[in-house]
């Protein structure tokens, strides 16, 4: 892994115990499987470790300029409950500093969600090469691009030998996907479509299998990446006894864990869309309040063994 020598002696002089106080370092990540260096955000509690750690995927609007706000959002709360946390820009060393919810989707192919797997691997080594981390109690968490990226890290490699799915077989201890686009392909899990790639889910094969527990969390109003796949999905998962768990919050739209106004963009990127485009979000208040508490207790019971 390569980091400048300055960020090198900043993170062990924040991390090397003693009671250091909360800190946000700027730090640098490889990726597995790939070439790309890619910025990243460390967060760390006040206290003294091994902390457990969560690695956050962020959404289609990256981290840059336009970003939604969630990742921050959710690292903040996720560093206030004792984890160390870890966010990577996946979009602008690939030259998509503006996200990629509205790019031509071939542009955003360079930063999708298989391809993002690579990024929460080397995320993953990252956090593991830290005397303060926990190595065996690291988690991941995304929504939307970020929660669908999840999907696809943490969905079993079967037999591939790839430099991905060797990192898999010890890979991270629980996932929680917010709002992801479950009508895809992950791993034995498939699901068609009424045109192709394109428009409305006409049909599922398959069963979704984790390498870890996994929750995910969805919107009932969500028109952008609909709930009815992510139950079906759960569903199929749960027949073959995996442990995936899911929350359909009554009335949220995409983003209800954002703090904006619920508004209809026309410009967006939407495979769900008959005409591939326009989709609603925008922040409910009671579902984020019960995404906190559902968040809290996941990852207490799988990465802190509370119960």
């Amino acid at each position: 892994m390569v980091m400048s020598a300055l960020r090198i002696l900043l993170v062990s002089a924040l991390l090397s115990g003693g009671g250091a106080s909360a800190a946000e370092t700027s730090v640098e990540i490889s990726t597995v499987g790939a070439s790309e260096r890619l910025p990243a955000t460390l967060l760390t509690p006040d206290g003294t470790g091994p902390f457990p750690a969560v690695v956050i995927m962020h959404d289609c609007s990256g981290l840059g300029p336009r970003s939604s706000g969630a990742p921050r959002r959710w690292g903040e709360e996720l560093l206030a409950q004792g984890y160390v946390v870890l966010m990577a820009d996946s979009f602008s060393p690939r030259g998509l500093p503006n996200g990629v919810c509205t790019e031509a989707p071939e542009r955003g192919r360079a930063a999708n969600h298989y391809v993002r797997i690579g990024d929460a691997y080397g995320a993953l080594a990252f956090l593991r090469s830290l005397p303060d981390v926990d190595g065996r109690r690291i988690g991941i968490m995304g929504g939307s691009h970020g929660g669908s990226s999840t999907l696809a890290s943490m969905v079993d490699p079967g037999d591939a030998r790839t430099p991905v799915a060797l990192a898999k077989r010890e890979g991270f201890a629980a996932g929680v996907a917010l709002y992801p686009s479950c009508g895809q392909r992950y791993g034995a899990w498939s699901a068609t479509r009424e045109n192709g790639n394109r428009g409305p889910v006409t049909g599922y094969a398959g069963a979704y299998k984790p390498i870890a527990p996994l929750l995910i969390l969805a919107g009932e109003a969500d028109d952008w990446t609909p709930a009815e796949p992510c139950v079906r999905l759960a569903e199929a998962a749960r027949a073959e006894d995996f442990p995936v768990e899911i929350k359909v919050y009554a009335g949220a739209h995409h983003s209800f864990d954002s703090a904006n106004r619920v508004f209809f963009n026309p410009n967006r990127n939407n495979a769900y869309s008959p005409t591939g485009k326009g989709a609603t979000t925008g922040g409910q208040a009671e579902a984020w309040a019960d995404a906190t508490r559902q968040v809290r207790a996941f990852f207490a019971r799988h990465l802190k063994g509370e119960r």
